[in-house]
C-alpha cells in the first residue's frame, strides 16, 4: 500500500481583519495557490496584510522567497504581518532576507 499522499494547502479569509489563514504546506505542489494568495495580497492595496500560518506545517525556501518578493512589491507604508509561521519560515527569512522591513513576524 502507497501511503504517500499529495501536500495541499488550503486558504480562506480572516474572519477579522484582512488577510487570510493558510493550512497545510507551501512546497512544489501548492506554489501556484501560495503564489495567486501573494499577488491578491499586493493587488488588495492594505496598509497591513495578515498572513495566519499557524496551521501550516511546511514551507519551503522557493514559499520563503515568493512571500520576500510579494513583500518587496508592496510599496511604501505597507507590510505583511505573518502570525504563527512554521519556526524554519523565520529562519529562511533572517537567513536570506534580513532586515526586511516589509514583513513583521508575530508569535502570537
Amino acid at each position: 500500500m502507497d501511503d504517500r499522499r499529495t501536500p495541499s494547502l488550503t486558504v480562506r479569509p480572516l474572519e477579522s481583519g484582512r488577510g487570510v489563514r493558510a493550512a497545510g504546506e507551501i512546497g512544489l505542489a501548492t506554489h501556484t495557490i501560495w503564489e495567486r494568495v501573494l499577488e491578491q495580497a499586493v493587488r488588495e492595496g492594505e496598509a497591513v496584510y495578515q498572513l495566519e500560518l499557524s496551521e501550516v506545517t511546511f514551507v519551503d525556501v522557493a514559499g520563503a522567497g515568493a512571500l520576500a518578493a510579494a513583500a518587496g512589491r508592496l510599496g511604501e507604508g505597507r507590510r505583511f504581518v505573518v502570525r504563527r509561521p512554521p519556526s524554519a519560515l523565520c529562519r529562511v527569512l533572517e537567513t536570506f532576507w534580513p532586515g526586511l522591513s516589509t514583513i513583521e513576524v508575530s508569535m502570537s
